[in-house]
Formats: C-alpha cells, structure tokens, sequence
C-alpha cells in the first residue's frame, strides 16, 4: 500500500505505555563503608549518611531508541484518515447523513475503554459505548505469525474493518443486534452476530474499492493480502487450529469462505445498500 509521506488521522489516542528507571535516594553499601571508615577516624560518621540521605533523587528516561512499531502506528494512522475521507463521502451522497469520525487508541498490553477492560489477547475491537477503537500493535505480528496474514494492507484490513463497526453504530444497527441478545438463545444470537460480523466485511469492501478511487493506493498483491487475512480469521479455522474441529452454533463471526466473499462483494459493488446481511437467509450468508 502506498502511504508514506500521506497525511495521517488527528483522531489517534496513542495510550503505549513508556518504561521508566526511577534512582531513589537511599544508603548504599558504599555509605555505610565510608561511614564506619570516618568512625575509625574520629570523624562524625553521621556527615556521611546525612549527605547520602539528601542527594537528589533522579529520574532516567528509557534510551531514547525508535519505537520498534512507530512506523506502524503512523501507517495506521493514514488508514484512519483514509476511512474518514471515504466515509465522509459516501454518508454524504449514498445517506444523506453527516459521518461522525471515531477516535482510534493505540494500546499496549491492557486498556480499559467504555466497553470494561481488555488484553491484547482481545485483538482489535470497537466499543459502541466510546465510539472507539482500540487496536495493540502487536496484533500486525500476531497476523503474520498466529494466522499467516502478512502484509500492510492485512492491517489496513482489520482497521478497515473495525471502522465499518463504528459505521454500523451510528446506522443504530449496533444497537439493535445488542438488544436482540435479551430475547434470543444463545445459538440465535451468535447467528446475529455473524451478519454484523459479514457486513463489517462489506463495508470495508465498500471503503477499499471508493478508497482506491480516491487515493490511488493500492499495490500489487495488497488484495490478496486483505482477502489472506479474512480466510485466516474466519471462525471455522481459528476453530480448526485450536480445538481440532468446529463448532458452526458457536461461531460469531462468520467462516473463512464467507469473510471473503462479503469483503469482495464489498469491493465489487461499492454502494452500502447491497451489504443487508440481516434480510436474506442464514443458510444464504
């Protein structure tokens, strides 16, 4: 993907946490020789403690090296602005409707967000109750190592994905699939929350193709990379590679097949009203 040297969001809370090497004041091992030495001496050992006690105590940065993933963050970053150029537009023409642009945090380890607490084990994730997303670097390695989805524009992927959540939040379809999850069992519900998950896919679809317009972008291989990245988090083979077998009344975000093919409708078609995942049949999806 092409994005050096492209401007990047102003809407990225980077909460990485920064390590710090604090020296307390205190009587080290060496006071306490010198002092015994002055002692022997006739001298008032108390002069040595004493002036060990009111050193100043120091505060060292960690060597200021290059985040390892600062370049990831600013690639992100421009991600960002470009799913806010594209979603400006398309709120504009397609819905008549003013987008309202998210905020993306930058974490590392652990954060806490409107929707409780979450580990980077979470994966990336969209809290309806901020209107954020919350996204661990570390996840770009995990895509390449855990799932073999290598490649910038799978990253792009993911955040493209995760603003199509913020997208659904605002249409209110967010908070009708939240409300079904008091009436339904619990089977039903997951077969709910896979058509949220499959039109995210859409949409990010949609963003690619009205980016790619747009911007000019992509690359050789970007696609594909994308579409990698979809088969490797489809339900039936993280599944697959964790348990041994599937469990189809569990899934929640849809099966590999069906992640990239709605991806790809997504950026065939181009216009939000052909990604109604929630009037067709289940069997259909």
């Amino acid at each position: 993907m092409k994005w050096e040297g492209r401007e990047g969001s102003k809407n990225v809370e980077d909460r990485r946490g920064r390590q710090m090497r604090r020296g307390a004041a205190g009587i080290g091992i060496g006071t306490v020789i010198v002092a015994l030495l002055f002692m022997l001496m006739g001298e008032d050992p108390s002069k040595v403690i004493n002036q060990a006690q009111q050193s100043p105590q120091t505060q060292q940065q960690a060597p200021a090296e290059a985040r390892a993933d600062d370049q990831l963050a600013q690639f992100v970053s421009v991600v960002l602005k470009d799913t806010e150029d594209v979603w400006h537009k398309l709120f504009r023409e397609q819905l008549n409707q003013a987008y309202r642009e998210p905020n993306l945090v930058l974490f590392s380890g652990q954060v806490a967000s409107a929707c409780g607490h979450a580990s980077a084990a979470t994966g990336p994730f969209y809290c309806p109750g901020d209107s954020k997303l919350y996204i661990d670097l570390s996840f770009y390695q995990e895509l390449k190592n855990r799932f073999r989805a290598p490649g910038d524009f799978a990253m792009a992927y993911v955040v493209a994905h995760e603003v199509a959540h913020h997208v659904q939040n605002l249409l209110g379809i967010t908070t009708y699939v939240d409300k079904q999850r008091r009436v339904l069992s619990k089977s039903d519900f997951n077969q709910l929350s896979v058509r949220l998950e499959l039109q995210a896919d859409f949409l990010a679809g949609v963003w690619v193709r009205h980016a790619q317009k747009m911007k000019n972008f992509l690359e050789e291989g970007d696609l594909e990379e994308a579409l990698n990245a979809a088969n490797a988090i489809g339900d039936d083979r993280i599944q697959k590679q964790s348990r041994g077998y599937v469990v189809p009344d569990s899934f929640t975000h849809g099966t590999s097949e069906q992640r990239m093919r709605w991806f790809k409708k997504g950026i065939q078609s181009g216009n939000m009203d052909d990604g109604d995942t929630f009037s067709i049949p289940y069997s259909s999806l």
